[in-house]
């Protein structure tokens, strides 16, 4: 179902347009078998965790502190979140949210994680199943924020009641630099236990870091070529606002130039244009949002004429988008490599 005027463009199953129903976007941790250890230093997101019996603090984005009497070990998170925090080497319990398609594969938001072995709390948005969340035992719940201090993918209704089983923990996403969200994950990854110096994590960075400069090398050496993000449903293009999503702005400051929009929504994030106009868009190279429910490339080619006619689609310029990767080293740096690819390789089509 479309919903309008969203700042997430909702996935086909989100049935009726709450607050977040508005921001829910299309469509994924391997199970805990080794724990976060106890113990762990100070993040300077203001963390102070400390070993079994002693205090574990971790003050999140929305300015609350979670407290817990131990580092938490049993941790259950929106399947991005706890991607990001496998990454660094922490491992959750349960998860909710996009885990697998609708064939029954890992879904995209899922990164590396063994969706197989999960205990899953719900795979759509507003599926989140209470009773078995408390049968877990949760010591922490951990999640993304694209509106603080609403909790990404916690069904309002519930919310209360979840809140109460375990503190929870909001990281904020969008309107901020996906550098920024990265670090914050880093951060709290740190407090559970996490060793930031283990090889896998400082070799992640290593090239995340790499993959920054060489798409910012590529963006100077290719000034004046543009990029345009968009994610597609049958009756509507959404054209994506660099500034308010993580790793677009990110992109931005690193000198990749993305196509101005003249009327982004008054909640930001997207511009909407009906299939009839959406060849208006003038871009040299274009991203397409991959995740689960949106049209791809493919798809849009046989189905809409006009898709056909955009510059960069005719030129054969076009990538995809992961516009909800899970924050860490390694899950954005293979997407920068593939953007400056893209960058590198194309011709200029639009003046």
């Amino acid at each position: 179902m479309l919903i309008r005027d969203s700042r997430f463009r909702p996935r086909p199953d989100v049935a009726h347009p709450t607050r977040r129903g508005l921001l829910a976007a299309g469509g994924a941790l391997g199970l805990g078998a080794a724990l976060a250890a106890c113990g762990g230093d100070s993040g300077s997101g203001g963390s102070d965790s400390g070993g079994a019996g002693g205090t574990w603090r971790f003050k999140d984005d929305r300015g609350e502190v979670a407290k817990a009497d131990r580092t938490p070990e049993r941790i259950v998170g929106y399947v991005a979140a706890a991607a990001a925090l496998h990454d660094f080497g922490i491992e959750c319990t349960g998860v909710f949210g996009p885990t697998t398609t609708p064939d029954g594969d890992r879904d995209l938001q899922a990164g590396d994680l063994d969706v197989g072995a999960l205990t899953v709390l719900g795979n759509t948005y507003g599926q989140f199943n209470v009773e078995k969340y408390a049968s877990l035992r949760p010591e922490l719940l951990v999640t993304n924020m694209q509106e603080p201090p609403v909790l990404w993918y916690v069904p309002e209704e519930s919310t209360e009641e979840i809140t109460s089983l375990a503190p929870a923990v909001g990281i904020r996403t969008s309107g901020t630099s996906l550098k920024t969200a990265i670090e914050r994950y880093a951060e709290l990854a740190a407090a559970l236990g996490a060793d930031l110096g283990a090889e896998k994590v400082v070799r992640a960075k290593s090239r995340f870091e790499q993959a920054s400069q060489t798409l910012a090398k590529t963006a100077e050496d290719r000034r004046g070529l543009k990029v345009l993000a968009v994610s597609a449903s049958p009756e509507m293009l959404y054209a994506a606002v660099a500034r308010d999503f993580g790793d677009l702005r990110y992109y931005e400051e690193l000198g990749v130039e993305f196509v101005a929009l003249d009327n982004p929504g008054e909640r930001g994030f997207w511009e909407e244009s009906s299939w009839e106009t959406v060849d208006r868009y003038r871009a040299d190279v274009v991203m397409v949002d991959r995740r689960t429910g949106n049209l791809q490339p493919d798809q849009l080619a046989e189905s809409k004429p006009t898709w056909r006619r955009l510059p960069a689609v005719a030129a054969g310029q076009v990538i995809g988008w992961q516009s909800e990767a899970h924050h860490s080293y390694a899950g954005h740096a293979p997407l920068m490599e593939t953007l400056a690819d893209a960058l590198r390789d194309a011709k200029q089509v639009v003046g």
